[in-house]
């Protein structure tokens, strides 16, 4: 990465603020506390390699389910603070708090170790790159049949309504601001917009953009990623924009998927610090959708040249008469319900 950019991360990452927000973030902070704690059998007596530690809580979990030692590395000067949380909670024993960036680190006499936790998560999931860093940890140091926490990440996009870019504007104690509404849009049409939309806002459940199983993605297949689809609205409303969320699931010590932790930033979960990501649609592309409209659509993530800690969004709408639709294709559209039609028959056919 570019050392310029890595220290003006650090330096931004030092700011309490931003660590009060992520310690309140009761989800956050519910779903990591519940998957390590919850699962103590799998951290008892094992070695753990804290990435991205921060202020040490994770660290703390760790020695609470019973770790022998895990390594808290912290590239800011927050590692400071995470030391002083650390002995502040009687932990020093087990926990070994490093200032240094993980990719400068290394384990006493080739160590590995058995789990690697951190909380990496960014806006649309990828936004600070700091999943470079789990993967180059994950790489150098976790042992064959190592545990990754979280093990799993799901990134999910759904056409939806954006009120407070539309509506909202209609009636402003009194007054209508639509032409301050549709100059805001056509601004915000130019970059992600990062708020807490309601779940009665999506206009369908949400199709998978990518799914990253963090024992095995590599750093080649978070440079580029592309979806094209297309989705049938499943409810009536204002097609305004794309919502863009994720889903992270972690380890269980019955190795069960039922048993898992599964933790959200969708509008239909407890609200998080993440929100969602929305693009907001210009006005010429939005328009009031009815149960089962097709939505054709080609979405494109890419890392900014500039700045490989963030991405660059594109969001291109297709003609549905001109792309291939999934099987079964539940909008209105005479091929696809015959083809649904036919598929039905066929497995009445087979019972």
């Amino acid at each position: 990465m570019n050392s310029q950019v890595d220290e003006q991360y650090f330096v931004d990452y030092e700011d309490l603020e931003i660590h009060e927000l992520m310690l309140k973030d009761r989800p956050r902070q519910e779903a990591y506390h519940n998957a390590i704690l919850k699962n103590k059998q799998l951290f008892k007596d094992k070695v753990i390699l804290d990435v991205g530690a921060g202020t040490g809580i994770l660290s703390a979990f760790c020695a609470k389910a019973g770790a022998k030692r895990v390594y808290a590395v912290e590239a800011s000067n927050l590692a400071k603070l995470a030391l002083n949380v650390i002995e502040e909670n009687g932990l020093s024993e087990v926990v070994k708090v490093i200032h240094s960036r993980v990719e400068d680190f290394s384990l006493p006499d080739d160590e590995k170790v058995d789990i690697i936790v951190s909380e990496w998560m960014g806006f649309y999931l990828l936004h600070e790159g700091m999943l470079d860093s789990v993967i180059f940890a994950r790489n150098k140091f976790l042992k064959d049949g190592g545990l990754m926490f979280p093990t799993s990440a799901t990134l999910y996009v759904a056409p939806c309504s954006v009120p407070s870019r539309y509506q909202y504007w209609d009636n402003v104690d009194g007054i209508k601001m639509n032409t301050f509404g549709e100059m805001l849009r056509n601004v915000k049409s130019h970059k992600p917009e990062i708020t807490q939309i309601d779940a009665d806002c999506l206009l369908h459940e949400g199709t998978v953009v990518s799914w990253f199983n963090l024992e095995t993605v590599t750093l080649e297949e978070l440079d580029n990623i592309n979806l094209q689809e297309v989705v049938a609205i499943q409810k009536s409303g204002n097609h305004q924009g794309f919502c863009l969320w994720f889903d992270c699931g972690f380890p269980s010590s019955s190795g069960k998927f039922e048993d898992m932790t599964i933790f959200s930033t969708s509008p239909k979960a407890p609200e998080t610090h993440w929100k969602q990501c929305i693009i907001v649609l210009p006005p010429n592309a939005c328009e009031a959708m009815e149960e089962n409209t097709p939505i054709a659509f080609k979405l494109s993530m890419q890392r900014n040249p500039n700045d490989v800690r963030k991405y660059n969004l594109e969001m291109e709408m297709l003609d549905s008469d001109d792309v291939e639709h999934p099987l079964p294709c539940n909008c209105f559209m005479t091929k696809c319900i015959l083809t649904k039609a036919h598929l039905q028959t066929m497995d009445t056919d087979d019972e």
